[in-house]
């Protein structure tokens, strides 16, 4: 969701955009409107919001009894007011009709500045980065030079970006490193860093994973690294203690051949569906871990839906505040019955199951076919188990034993059955978990596909 405000027949208004599938939906709201707009989303659907002012930027945190916490900061520069008109043209950081000369070899922009109409998604995309990178400006140590590494950069679009905005547009001390397997691709990219003079842009051949070169490294950036290539880059970024790390995830197959549930099995049954929850399960493991580390770590949208379903951005910033209660329970790969009852009353938050499917790109086809198939009561029926349990069953499930079961489903009104039923899916998802300790130092239980891994 995004709210930004607009001139409107000379009225200043509040234009909120949500997105449903590949839809978008606006709707327009005055001030007064906006405020209890914002006020009911952070109460009842979202826990964080950000603010980008003029000349500062302000983060919300929804917490516990609907408690707020806003964290303020000033930039350090003043940023220009945009164009509130409905009707606006966007503004990109690299403006149409002024030469760049990596776009042109890179095929996005012709000799005259025009963006050739076939790439203009390659433009918005790579301008839209460039907003990520000017909203860590602040974060970065202008006293001294700053090293810069893109790993799996490919035809490096974003490298060669990334270089031009901060070295030639910004005038920063900075060293960027291009890292990919193909030897002909990078061979090509130093030619052409050779070609504009960029003399602390370079390129290497080398996977991520045995990557030595640095003792240290400002910011880490990776897109679309495929499967666990991008948690061996998040790793690197955490041994090194990078300030920034902007991750775009692509495919996680380990994630997509374990998960699974009987309850979900109607969702599961479509693999394209399958494999996009598997990857927002696995990202949303990965933001647990980064802020566990130390990062204040965000999940936002890199472009828009219709373009790719590959479209979210991690970005984390270090500020060696450490997560204590996320940090302990990757530690110790714990969770228990008071953890799946506070994820189902998120969902129902949400507005079930029904509704959080319809949500994921691509579902919105295949609701029609899901609906009959769905129980939403058996959330209702899972919730009575829980319920039933006291503090301490649902604390320790290992205690559970054939008595305590028969109580707890007389308790719920379900059979006895179902109580085994969701004790058993919660040890294979608890068995699923204990499959994660590389990313906590702990030894990996390989499994067919080699165990799902996130090398922290």
């Amino acid at each position: 969701m995004k709210i930004r405000p607009v001139i409107i027949k000379n009225n200043l208004l509040f234009q909120v955009s949500e997105y449903k599938g590949t839809k978008v939906y606006h709707d327009n709201y005055s001030e007064a409107d906006v405020r209890n707009y914002i006020e009911k989303m952070m109460t009842d659907n979202f826990k964080q919001a950000q603010f980008k002012m003029t000349d500062a930027d302000a983060q919300v945190l929804s917490g516990k009894n609907s408690n707020m916490t806003i964290k303020y900061k000033k930039s350090c520069e003043v940023r220009c007011q945009k164009e509130l008109s409905h009707n606006r043209n966007k503004k990109y950081i690299l403006e149409e009709g002024k030469k760049v000369d990596f776009l042109v070899d890179l095929g996005v922009m012709t000799k005259e500045g025009k963006i050739v109409n076939q790439r203009y998604d390659k433009y918005r995309q790579i301008n839209r980065f460039l907003e990520f990178i000017e909203d860590i400006l602040p974060e970065l140590d202008s006293t001294r030079e700053q090293t810069i590494i893109d790993f799996g950069c490919g035809k490096s679009y974003l490298t060669f970006a990334v270089y031009y905005y901060l070295k030639v547009l910004k005038g920063m001390n900075i060293r960027i490193i291009g890292l990919d397997l193909k030897e002909d691709v990078i061979k090509e990219c130093n030619r052409l860093a050779k070609k504009y003079g960029y003399e602390k842009l370079e390129f290497h051949v080398g996977d991520i994973a045995s990557f030595k070169d640095v003792e240290h490294v400002d910011m880490v950036i990776t897109l679309h690294a495929c499967d666990t290539a991008t948690d061996y880059a998040l790793g690197k970024a955490v041994k090194w203690g990078a300030k920034v790390i902007l991750s775009v995830p692509c495919c996680q197959h380990e994630a997509n051949g374990q998960i699974k549930s009987e309850l979900l099995s109607p969702v599961f049954k479509y693999g394209i569906l399958k494999e996009r929850m598997a990857a927002i399960f696995t990202d949303a493991i990965r933001a647990d871990i980064l802020e566990a580390n130390g990062y204040q770590t965000q999940i936002l949208e890199f472009i828009d839906m219709e373009h790719t379903p590959k479209n979210l951005l991690i970005r984390a910033v270090y500020t060696g505040k450490k997560n204590q209660e996320a940090a302990e329970k990757l530690k110790k790969m714990e969770f228990d019955f008071n953890d799946y009852l506070t994820s189902m009353e998120q969902m129902n938050k949400m507005g079930g199951i029904g509704s959080v499917l319809n949500m994921l790109p691509g579902v919105g086809s295949k609701m029609k076919d899901l609906e009959g198939m769905i129980d939403e009561k058996a959330l209702d029926r899972t919730k009575a188990i829980i319920l039933s349990m006291t503090p301490k069953e649902r604390s320790n499930p290992g205690i559970l034993n054939p008595s305590r079961k028969n109580r707890i489903a007389r308790g719920a009104g379900v059979d006895i059955t179902e109580v085994n039923r969701l004790v058993k899916q919660f040890e294979q998802s608890k068995k699923m978990m204990k499959q994660m300790p590389g990313l906590t130092g702990g030894k990996m239980n390989m499994g067919k596909r080699g165990g799902f891994k996130l090398p922290f």
